[in-house]
This record gives structure tokens, sequence and C-alpha cells, in this order.
């Protein structure tokens, strides 16, 4: 699908919304998690496409995008990646953060498409790469990761990878809310924060996240 389809379909099942933590962002966000999990699985499935992750703003994404907005320092005048970047909310902040760089990768193209319109919505240049680059090596100073640790396939080289990229001088940052996955050792806790989530998605309304730095 070209990317204007692409682009199409998103602005008629999202509306511009602002995360409630981080109210100083807008993201074109779906009002019901079930009707547009539906759609997609009726309509996108059939092409091959994953469900449409880049809709809601995830608490580990709204976590670590708080903590980049807070704590600017981390990432100003630095090249910074934001794996399985979704909406792009830590994109975003990120840039707003001061990051002379910033690349937002996702496997996704509706994700890609998602993250350029939600990047011109708040007035930020970025750059997109669809692709898969874990266990690449990597040119940036700053790695980001929200809400990645859902699935031990991914995880297990997922984070293999990210103590490689630290080893290679690269700051790494993940934005969790207790997933199944997220290691037990090997990290540090940064920030604590009580996130607002759909119910739909979560099954609560609030999921206490965390901000993690490798050990």
């Amino acid at each position: 699908m070209k990317p204007t389809a692409l682009a199409s379909f998103i602005l008629a099942n999202t509306r511009l919304l602002k995360p409630p933590h981080c109210p100083e962002i807008t993201l074109n966000l779906a009002d019901e998690a079930v009707a547009l999990w539906q759609l997609s699985a009726e309509e996108l499935d059939q092409q091959g496409l994953p469900l449409p992750f880049w809709a809601f703003a995830w608490a580990g994404g709204q976590a670590l995008a708080r903590y980049l907005l807070d704590n600017p320092d981390l990432v100003s005048s630095k090249q910074v990646y934001d794996l399985a970047s979704g909406s792009g909310i830590v994109a975003i902040a990120a840039k707003l953060a001061g990051a002379s760089g910033v690349t937002a990768v996702d496997i996704d193209p509706y994700a890609i498409a998602a993250i350029e319109l939600n990047a011109r919505a708040n007035g930020v240049s970025l750059l997109t790469l669809q692709s898969d680059i874990i266990g690449q090596p990597l040119q940036a100073e700053v790695l980001l990761v929200g809400d990645l640790f859902y699935e031990r396939e991914i995880a297990e080289p997922l984070f293999t990878w990210l103590k490689q990229c630290q080893q290679a001088g690269i700051l790494v940052l993940i934005g969790d809310p207790g997933r199944t996955y997220l290691p037990k050792e090997g990290l540090k806790e940064l920030a604590c924060y009580q996130i607002a989530v759909s119910r739909e998605l979560e099954d609560q309304d609030i999921k206490v996240t965390r901000v993690w730095g490798l050990a």
C-alpha cells in the first residue's frame, strides 16, 4: 500500500489526542482499542501486517517520553534511535528534548506512516526506518526501547543486543510496565510513574511503569 493510503487509513481511524502523561505531545490515536483491533484483524491481517500498536500510547512509551522531557540532558545534541517506535511518542519526546537527530525504527509500515504524521503534528523533524535492527551494529549515542519485552522470542535476543550496544558506549533506556519477559537482573531503576491506560488494552486503569537503564 502506498504511503498516502497508509496515512489516509490512519487519519480515518484516529484523532489527535494528548497522552495523559505527556500532554506536551499530540498523537493520532484510536478512541476505541477493540474496534480498531478488529478492523485490523479483518482487513490488515489479510496482507500479513501486524496489529495496530501504533494507534495507542502504551505505558512504557509514555513513561520513557516523560523521562526524556524531564531530563533533556540525556539526549540533548545527541544522535538517538527509538526502537519499535509505534506511534513515535518516544522519538518525538527525544526531539523535543533537544536531540540533534532522531531515527524512529519500526517493522510496521503503518507505524512508519503514523510516526511521520505525528512528527508533523508536533512540529519536529526526524528520520524513520522500517527495519528489524536487533543484532545489528548501531551508530547512535542513545537507544530508546519502550514496551518491547512482551514476547520471549523478542526479549532474549533483544536484551543481549542491548547489552552489546551499552558495551559499545551507547546509553540504553527502557520504558516498561512490568511486561512478562523484562529481565529481572541487569537493570537499574531510574524512574517510576503511575500511567493512566486503556482498560481495553491493559485490563486496568493505571499501570506502574518504570524507566530502566542497564546496570
